[in-house]
């Protein structure tokens, strides 16, 4: 039986369903909000017992982040935090959901009969792309290898049968011919992946966007009573969780402080790719009458996703390969401009807030194309006032503050 949640923020003339919506007969809507809790909590205080772990491992084998002139950070510190993710979302969903199948309090036949495949799928993909992510994170690897790994992932996850069916009206598309689908949707997971692995540079800023992203998710997902989707982003956030507190507030001196790397980076980067793109699956009246499903789901990814579009054409302007790292973040032109870690830190985790939540409410009375440019222009007029202060910073100090 079905048994609506009311969310006010959310809420329009009715729930927000997704395509397929589950129907659990044994298990009430109220018991499922009981499981995301306890999938987010188990996979919170695993990863806090693993994050120890992994320092203790990483100071002893001296598996160090190595320092040099493009790093912001000073002294040792692991990079090695990821590893504790993917084991710790398997096993809070697992351990969860065999706890309910044993007590019968849902029925294993219906969890997994519409998402069966595509949960097989997204292991794949994070199986391997977390392997390439370790791999990279202790002996380095080549940015084409990672590439076309990227690429393999991204085929798993449109087999799945989770790729964009309707652009909802971005640039006046809407139906797309799903070979058309497919293409659209491999250039966004690996679009995705690699925002979410150059926007960490400074702590707490890739894991504080995809948190912000991901209880964004959580929230609809909860709302359409998705709840194997749902179970999948808290599990996910209560990873990132004890991993931000040990990255932004960790003592390095104490031998407590912890890099995500790419292992974490790609891990995440992936997951919300998946998740974005099962948003766009929504085909309920109420949420197409009231919100558009593209901006649904790509509106918490703004931040990270404008920033890789600005950087890579920086390099390309400078003449610099696109692939290679370098200081032109967004976060190195706060910093470049006075502002200090923990400062870059809020004010970009505020406007990826802003830009979410005006998007979002701005949905139901501007098309998506117009919202689009509207955020487009912001962004550039942004950027374009931060490099003048800081070139005018520079001309007073007679230096050079931003490559």
């Amino acid at each position: 039986m079905h048994c609506y949640i009311s969310f006010p923020y959310f809420s329009g003339d009715g729930p927000i369903c997704i395509l397929k919506a589950l129907t659990i007969t044994r298990m009430e809507p109220s018991y499922w909000i009981y499981t995301d809790l306890a999938v987010f909590f188990v996979a919170l205080l695993l990863t806090g017992i693993i994050i120890p772990q992994i320092l203790l491992i990483a100071f002893s084998k001296k598996l160090f982040d190595e320092v040099d002139e493009r790093k912001i950070h000073k002294g040792v510190v692991p990079r090695l935090g990821g590893i504790a993710f993917l084991p710790a979302i398997i096993f809070s969903i697992c351990l969860v959901l065999a706890v309910d199948i044993s007590c019968g309090w849902s029925d294993s036949t219906i969890i997994f009969e519409d998402y069966g495949l595509s949960i097989i799928y997204l292991l794949c993909a994070e199986m391997l792309i977390f392997l390439v992510g370790i791999a990279d994170d202790l002996i380095g690897v080549r940015y084409k290898a990672k590439f076309a790994c990227q690429i393999l992932c991204a085929i798993f996850i449109c087999a799945s049968g989770t790729y964009i069916h309707d652009m909802g009206g971005i640039l006046w598309i809407n139906q797309l011919p799903s070979w058309l689908g497919w293409c659209i949707s491999g250039f966004i997971v690996v679009y995705i992946v690699n925002a979410i692995n150059l926007i960490d540079g400074i702590d707490g800023l890739a894991s504080g966007l995809s948190g912000i992203a991901l209880i964004f998710y959580g929230i609809v997902l909860t709302q359409a009573q998705e709840w194997i989707l749902a179970l999948l982003v808290w599990a996910q956030l209560g990873t990132l969780v004890p991993f931000f507190y040990y990255n932004v507030f960790g003592n390095p001196k104490k031998r407590k402080k912890i890099f995500m790397g790419d292992t974490g980076s790609l891990t995440v980067g992936m997951i919300l790719s998946f998740i974005a793109l099962s948003v766009t699956n929504i085909d309920a009246p109420e949420v197409t009458k009231e919100y558009n499903r593209i901006v649904l789901a790509f509106s918490p990814l703004i931040i990270p996703a404008f920033d890789v579009v600005r950087v890579y054409f920086h390099r390309i302007r400078q003449h610099r390969n696109p692939f290679l790292p370098d200081k032109c973040h967004i976060h190195h032109k706060l910093l470049a401009l006075g502002l200090n870690q923990r400062a870059s830190l809020c004010a970009i985790l505020l406007s990826a807030v802003v830009f979410m939540l005006v998007n979002v409410s701005l949905s139901p009375y501007i098309s998506a194309t117009w919202l689009l440019f509207g955020d487009v222009l912001l962004w550039l007029c942004g950027n374009l006032l931060i490099t003048r202060a800081i070139r005018r910073k520079e001309a007073r100090l007679n230096t050079s503050l931003y490559d």
